[in-house]
């Protein structure tokens, strides 16, 4: 990585480890086989691709025939709603504001081809989904209903409890997916002992390849996949398999995993440490979501006061090689705001950065742009 940048949006995507690279290579040269060709090339990178969902059910506490390669966080989600709808009869689908795009325009998408209800769920001032409101939603439904909540949401980090609303999807006996993409590799999972029945996952979240991503589909759940034209996926996901992705997202996960209570001590303590030094160096700052409880520890979104240069804040840290994003990375470059901060304070004229953070960074580059801030501000 350049030397002089400093890489302040993991949430968005984050640098491959070189350990995920390394087992990734022999699949990108000599073991190139296609998993579908009888001959021991292709059976040996069957059996890669086997070896790496029996690894990523076991860290999830799944079965491996619940766990199915995707090309990432989105298409895992859209199979998951289409699926939902077509094979499993939902008529009604609960989700929030907040959702990333994947799941809102794959819900309205949906809507207007299925004909579909959807139901928001109320936000409680913090940002966190009001559950009382979820249970009364599905106690008045009288459909067969979808809730689509994301575990951790992307810019402002709030999580979801997602054992609770598990619990209360089975109570009214509603499909309850989940979008999973910022906790997978950044928090354990024991999947047995969750009432879900998709979730999502996307590797280069934790430090694996872009383009590879998992859906968990609860063994109890039977649906028809969304691309066909062949039997990859034990009938699930036509196409030839992206075999160095597959390991590769394994091999993350696993590092992931091995290294969860060092990493995720650390990356908090960033976390807390440029809060401090903002609240410390910046007046007016403050902060969105439940900052320093359920949130996750690897994002921190900052308001600044708006002014004219707070306005172009994003440019100019982009311009001292600082990368961030306004909101979530997925509209960076065409800056309309941020829907989700809309949702939460309708009103709010402040400048919204967010910050987010990987075993990567130190409390130096922390220094660094807390000290070009006070200059741009």
């Amino acid at each position: 990585m350049d030397s002089q940048r400093i890489y302040f949006d993991n949430a968005a995507t984050t640098p491959l480890d070189p350990e995920v690279l390394e087992v990734m290579m022999p699949y990108l040269t000599e073991k190139f086989g296609n998993p579908s060709s009888i001959y021991s090339y292709g059976r040996e990178s069957r059996m890669a691709i086997e070896n790496a969902r029996k690894s990523v059910a076991k860290i999830l506490h799944a079965h491996p025939s619940e766990i199915f390669f995707t090309s990432g966080g989105t298409e895992s989600s859209n199979t998951a709603i289409a699926a939902a709808i077509k094979d499993l009869g939902c008529t009604h689908i609960i989700t929030s504001p907040i959702e990333h795009h994947a799941v809102l325009h794959s819900v309205e998408h949906r809507k207007n081809i299925n004909h579909v209800k959807i139901s928001y769920v109320k936000l409680l001032p913090d940002g966190h989904v009001d559950l009382a409101d979820l249970e009364s939603l599905l106690s008045s439904s009288g459909q067969k209903t979808l809730v689509t909540l994301m575990h951790a949401n992307n810019e402002i980090g709030n999580i979801l409890d997602i054992h609770a609303v598990g619990d209360i999807c089975k109570k009214y006996n509603a499909v309850f997916h989940s979008d999973t993409v910022q906790t997978l590799g950044h928090f354990p999972f024991d999947l047995r002992n969750t009432n879900v029945h998709f979730i999502t996952g996307a590797a280069h979240k934790f430090h694996g390849p872009k383009g590879v991503g998992l859906l968990y589909i609860n063994e109890n759940v039977k649906i028809n996949p969304l691309v066909h034209g062949g039997s990859q996926e034990r009938n699930m996901r036509a196409g030839t398999e992206n075999l160095y992705g597959i390991v590769g997202v394994a091999k993350a996960l696993e590092i992931a995993t091995n290294n969860y209570e060092k990493d995720s001590v650390y990356i908090r303590s960033l976390k807390q440490y440029m809060y401090d030094s903002l609240k410390k160096n910046i007046p007016g700052v403050s902060f969105n979501g439940d900052v320093l409880g359920r949130s996750l520890y690897t994002v921190l979104s900052v308001n600044f006061p708006a002014s004219e240069r707070s306005e172009m804040l994003l440019f100019n840290l982009d311009i001292n090689n600082i990368c961030a994003s306004g909101g979530s990375a997925c509209t960076s470059g065409i800056d309309v705001g941020s829907h989700v901060i809309r949702a939460i304070y309708p009103d709010s004229g402040l400048v919204t950065v967010r910050f987010s953070f990987s075993k990567y960074n130190t409390t130096n580059e922390i220094d660094l742009v807390v000290e070009k801030l006070k200059e741009l501000i």
